[in-house]
């Protein structure tokens, strides 16, 4: 079993990673996003009113997967919580860092943007070695 220390590095590279949210009947929906760590929490940027964006703020429970980023057979993922969610200018400035980070530059799109905070409370990771 892992825990949020040996799974959060996962979180800190520029691998695509896949988030899971669930629908108004309890199906899920998953999106490919860019993610980061801020603290002890996970970090993504949405469209304001997307459908993941809708779909936390009724229900705040969420899966994000990835793989390594230079090893897709190296794997983690959380299980968490949505706790926190900034948006409008307020959200610019941990959109452009993880902007950044996949990028190198700044987020093209200034308005309109949602970041959401993911408070682990299930982490698994494995990197399986030659």
């Amino acid at each position: 079993m892992s825990d949020w220390t040996e799974t959060k590095p996962f979180f800190e590279t520029t691998a695509v990673a896949h988030l899971a949210t669930l629908m108004r009947d309890g199906s899920p929906h998953s999106t490919p996003l860019w993610v980061g760590v801020d603290g002890e929490r996970v970090m993504f940027f949405t469209e304001i009113d997307a459908l993941k964006d809708r779909n936390l703020r009724r229900d705040p429970r969420v899966a994000i997967s990835v793989t390594g980023a230079d090893n897709p057979y190296a794997m983690a993922f959380i299980r968490g919580e949505a706790v926190e969610r900034l948006d409008g200018d307020d959200a610019l400035p941990y959109v452009d860092r993880i902007s950044h980070a996949y990028e190198g530059r700044p987020y093209g799109l200034r308005t309109g943007l949602a970041v959401w905070f993911i408070e682990p409370r299930k982490a698994w990771s494995r990197a399986y070695e030659d």
